[in-house]
């Protein structure tokens, strides 16, 4: 397994952003995301959402608050654990 990069940055895979893992570097491939810039300026809400689409089933909630920390992360905010943004998905978002 790589390293996960501290800054934007210094990304070269999307396993090497903080919280992505195979699973979730899997799932941004299938929608087009295959670089780490290409999540800048995305709306995690809107990634969830076209996953959820993608995939058939809805996604657990715990997807979303990674997305939101992968986005955040790739706009320059540093890392933080994908459970960081669990309140704000709860206060923004209802399936």
């Amino acid at each position: 397994m790589g390293t996960k990069a501290k800054r934007a940055t210094e990304t070269t895979t999307l396993e090497s952003i903080p919280n992505i893992g195979p699973a979730m570097a899997r799932d941004l491939r299938q929608l087009g995301i295959t670089t780490p810039a290409w999540l800048i300026g995305k709306d995690p809400y809107a990634l969830y959402q076209e996953l959820c689409l993608h995939k058939g089933v809805r996604q657990d909630p715990c997807v979303l608050d990674t997305l939101i920390a992968a986005t955040r992360f790739m706009a320059g905010d540093p890392p933080h654990p994908w459970w960081h943004y669990t309140a704000e998905r709860k206060r923004r978002f209802t399936p």
